[in-house]
């Protein structure tokens, strides 16, 4: 029965947080967003207190069910071991813990997480904190892999119903917003399903660090799965069907940092020597219930979640003004551009900095999934923004005052939720004009695109040539007005690049 309700409980779980990763309109982000909050490490960059304590005490009282039923990661590795598990019947075994190793990597990811925090021109301590989150990496797959397939069916049902006169669906484009992004997401994938397919969980439980810390609270969680020794006989079907090998059959013990759990063991023991109960009742004889951890493990464990919040905190301080900000809750495509050299990178309204950004952004790509606009894509290099995590080009849209649905669906902080107020008059950028690529000085012909399509008014076009009202008519910025929204670069004209583009600001202001 437990291991029934575990599983229907993972699959609404799995299945809604995909569609989020799916849904390019938002939609469902009204209703579901919130599974995208309680996320573990989302939550720590995001400093949500609540939801920290909530599955900590979720994990001290039932062990790390956050791992088999709230982490979408996690339940893809089990999808997998199912399918893998399927060419044998008991496929597992027993495996002593490899301390050394997950410690090597939660050092690694907590060096990499408080590291970041200074503003070093470099994208590997960003780069390395988003690689192994578990969130971002089943986000970067579901949004490389599944979007697409699932924008084609959009797409077929967009061309039916037109057939039929109804517009009850529209049509996207499907493009590649970033080669590296993909080839990370290729690799994630393939070294998960090798992993998974051979042997359960073996990343959650050596590699994953929201695993590790999660599985040093664990060891003193009040229910727990539970040996009886004067029951078992012996016949090992619980160390064969455990997908986390943490089932010592031969010793009665059960290594709970490892322990996800799935309940699997349960159902599969006939003799019921196996049980589900409150850790902390008078043993029987020969009864053995936890694996025994050395002083110096429980100590390395302490103090590495120590780290990893104090670094959260820290991470914090890197808002430059969020605090200023006050929080509620098209055009045809022009081909043949490409994108300007830009000395800031342009990070998107909300972001506050791009320093902030860098520090809390995961790159699980769900503020680039619900750009109606297709003005954020993953960044594939640079010096002060992280590999993976957004940028703004305007090639196939502008940045529209209105829309605030990257601000709405981001988990970690690293796009503050904006009104439609305070976005439109959020200054990320400020447009700046090429003399030498304007068509009144490469075609002699008055254009005035980017005048006529200004949302803030911030451009106006003024004779060439001084005093003389009868020369062809140039545009000028008044950067003060400017929020670098994009609208003139991507109506402009001009090829290659427009005579006009959005330079960016490191710091964000509100004009």
């Amino acid at each position: 029965m437990l291991r029934k309700i575990r599983l229907i409980l993972a699959f609404i779980s799995f299945t809604l947080i995909t569609l989020l990763f799916l849904d390019f309109t938002g939609t469902l982000h009204a209703w579901f967003g919130w599974l995208a909050k309680i996320q573990f490490f989302p939550a720590i960059l995001a400093l949500n207190v609540a939801v920290i304590v909530s599955l900590v005490l979720l994990t001290l009282l039932f062990g790390r069910v956050y791992c088999s039923v709230i982490c979408p990661l996690g339940i893809f590795q089990d999808i997998i071991a199912w399918f893998g598990r399927r060419r044998k019947k008991y496929p597992y075994s027993y495996s002593p813990a490899k301390n050394w190793l997950r410690n090597r990597f939660l050092i690694l990811f907590i060096l990499a997480f408080i590291l970041g925090i200074t503003a070093l021109p470099t994208t590997a301590f960003s780069t390395t904190v988003a690689f192994f989150d578990p969130y971002g990496a089943y986000g970067r797959m579901a949004h490389n892999f599944l979007l697409p397939l699932w924008q084609w069916g959009n797409n077929l049902l967009a061309h039916l119903a037109e057939h039929a006169n109804s517009y009850a669906f529209y049509s996207t484009d499907i493009w590649l917003k970033s080669l590296p992004v993909l080839i990370v997401a290729i690799i994630t994938f393939f070294t998960l399903f090798v992993l998974a397919w051979l042997n359960g969980r073996t990343y959650c439980n050596t590699v994953c660090p929201v695993g590790t810390v999660l599985g040093f609270i664990s060891r003193f969680s009040l229910m727990r799965i539970v040996i009886n020794a004067d029951k078992c006989n012996a016949c090992k079907v619980c160390t064969r069907t455990c997908k986390a090998s943490c089932i010592n059959h031969e010793e009665h013990k059960i290594d709970y940092s490892r322990c996800v759990a799935c309940m699997n063991c349960i159902g599969k023991c006939k003799q019921s020597a196996i049980a589900y109960q409150f850790a902390y009742t008078k043993k029987a004889p020969h009864t053995v219930t936890v694996e025994n951890q050395s002083g110096d493990a429980t100590r390395r464990g302490f103090l590495s979640a120590s780290l990893l919040l104090i670094a959260a905190g820290l991470r914090s301080q890197t808002i430059e003004k969020a605090k200023d900000i006050k929080v509620d809750g098209g055009l045809a495509n022009i081909v043949g551009k490409i994108k300007p050299v830009r000395e800031t990178p342009l990070t998107p309204p909300g972001s506050v900095s791009a320093r902030n950004l860098r520090n809390h952004c995961i790159a699980c790509q769900l503020c680039v999934t619900v750009c109606d606009n297709q003005v954020l894509r993953p960044m594939a290099s640079g010096l002060y923004m992280s590999l993976m995590q957004p940028e703004m080009s305007f090639e196939r849209g502008f940045c529209r005052p209105e829309c605030t649905k990257c601000s709405e669906v981001c988990p970690t902080g690293a796009i503050v939720k904006l009104t439609k107020e305070v976005k439109s008059s959020t200054q990320i950028g400020h447009a700046v004009w090429i003399h030498d690529k304007c068509l009144p000085f490469t075609d002699k012909y008055e254009c005035g695109n980017c005048a006529r399509h200004c949302p803030t008014g911030a451009i106006t076009m003024i004779p060439s040539v001084a005093g003389d009202d009868t020369s062809l008519k140039i545009p000028a910025v008044n950067e003060e007005r400017c929020i670098g929204c994009g609208a003139c670069e991507y109506v402009c004209p001009s090829r290659p690049l427009s005579a006009i583009y959005v330079e960016g600001h490191s710091i964000h202001k509100i004009i």
